[in-house]
């Protein structure tokens, strides 16, 4: 047995108690259960573990306190229950991650999904921590090399810093995540799959991600048909994952897709509670949930590594203002719009360069390579204001210089947004530079 077996084994010990401390299921309603017996010694976020039919067990957590009652949201169905069950309080969810979970796909609380056993580590997390100090945290770092062109010049990412991928449905997004796996500088690949189709898992793991890219990566996922408890947990455990390996001095890149099915499970756990429903059927709470999440990772302090994050959000008909995009649009260090009709004409990544922003720049970019940022920016906005009079004939050729030199420099420009690979940044500015010349 392993220094790191025994050492989990003697932290596992330690958690159990002599003690049972049980409630009574008082009352099955809604979604969620009323247990009496508890109240006075139980927390928020403790998990309960209740006797179902042929005493076959369910957990559920602690999501609300009364005065002669504890509201209980289970992580699977309740049919068959009965009230006076017996529910026994298990203390808080806590995750022990350790290095043997690199190149491992687990669930929210743990258990693995891939048919071999995941040791615990030494020391178990809670998964709602604090972020680090704002006033201790380091400034972003140097600039990562992203193996996609756009990301490397136009739309640099440097290390701790957390942007957004905002995308409909089948423009090519987990495409792009999985290039960042594989291609991202990072010692360890967090990837968080939030309510995806079953059939997908395995998918992303062998065909997007590849050996290459699982070999580095944990993933931590919760498929469509769980609950909205365990899918609105996965995110949160793939952070507590990201955090244990920033703060053992790793750098770290975290995938999470997506926050919007994040979003989704939080909405059903907090109408279930009775909470009311604000703008666009979301809870209030939410902007502090999505908030706090995205304040967890990014540079950590002295001594950490840091947590560079990728949100994908999927909008909802490709609706921009949507709240769950609004709200992480102001709260994130850049955000990368993925476009339709970008994608309907077959250029991937369908990178929309003039509504999205990186707020890396220009600190991430030297003099000459910023002034090459602005005039390919330049030139995309001034074809984009004149395509529709372009494509219908009505511009003629010796107009506008602008408008010629954008004629001119377009299908290459759009080629270059195109571009994926291997190519290092230094290299993808000399390419920008040759188009724009």
């Amino acid at each position: 047995m392993t220094t790191l077996d025994l050492t989990a084994l003697s932290a596992g010990l330690r958690e159990i108690s002599p003690l049972r401390k049980i409630g009574r299921v008082a009352r099955i309603c809604d979604g969620r259960v009323e247990v009496t017996g508890l109240d006075g010694i139980a927390a928020l976020g403790d998990q309960v573990e209740m006797q179902g039919p042929q005493g076959a067990p369910l957990r559920g957590e602690i999501m609300r306190i009364d005065p002669d009652c504890v509201h209980v949201v289970p992580e699977g169905d309740l049919d068959g229950f009965t009230v006076q069950a017996p529910a026994v309080l298990k203390g808080p969810f806590r995750l022990a991650p350790c290095d043997a979970w690199i190149g491992r796909i687990l669930d929210s609380a743990g258990r693995p999904l891939d048919g071999r056993p995941a040791p615990r580590g030494p020391e178990a997390r809670t998964i709602q921590a604090a972020p680090p100090p704002a006033g201790q945290r380091r400034a972003l770092g140097p600039r990562l090399e992203a193996g996609v062109a756009v990301f490397n010049t136009l739309l640099p990412l440097v290390r701790g810093q957390r942007i957004g991928l905002f995308a409909g449905s089948g423009v090519g997004k987990s495409t792009l995540l999985g290039s960042f796996a594989r291609h991202i500088e990072a010692d360890v690949v967090v990837l968080a799959l939030v309510g995806e189709r079953g059939r997908e898992l395995r998918a992303f793991a062998e065909d997007v991600l590849g050996p290459e890219g699982l070999a580095r990566s944990v993933i931590i996922t919760e498929t469509s048909d769980k609950s909205p408890l365990e899918r609105a947990r996965a995110a949160l455990s793939a952070m507590t994952v990201a955090e244990h390996f920033r703060d053992a001095g790793r750098q770290v890149l975290l995938l999470i897709d997506s926050v919007s099915r994040h979003a989704e499970a939080y909405r059903e756990l907090r109408l279930t509670l009775g909470e009311p429903a604000s703008f666009r059927g979301y809870p209030p709470s939410l902007a502090h949930r999505l908030m706090s999440l995205a304040e967890r990772a990014g540079p950590g302090v002295e001594g950490m590594g840091d947590i560079t994050a990728v949100f994908s959000v999927l909008v909802q008909g490709d609706d921009m203002q949507e709240p769950v995009a609004d709200l992480l649009r102001g709260v994130l260090d850049g955000h990368t719009v993925l476009d339709r009709r970008i994608a309907e004409r077959g250029r991937f990544p369908a990178v929309d360069l003039l509504r999205s922003v990186s707020r890396s720049l220009p600190a991430a970019a030297t003099e000459d390579e910023n002034t090459l940022i602005s005039d390919a920016r330049a030139l995309l906005g001034t074809y984009d204001r004149a395509e529709l009079m372009i494509q219908s004939g009505l511009y003629t050729a010796g107009s506008d210089p602008a408008i010629d030199r954008a004629v001119a420099c377009w299908p290459a420009l759009d080629a270059f947004l195109a571009g994926t690979g291997p190519e290092p940044a230094c290299e993808s500015f000399e390419r920008l530079g040759t188009i724009l010349t």
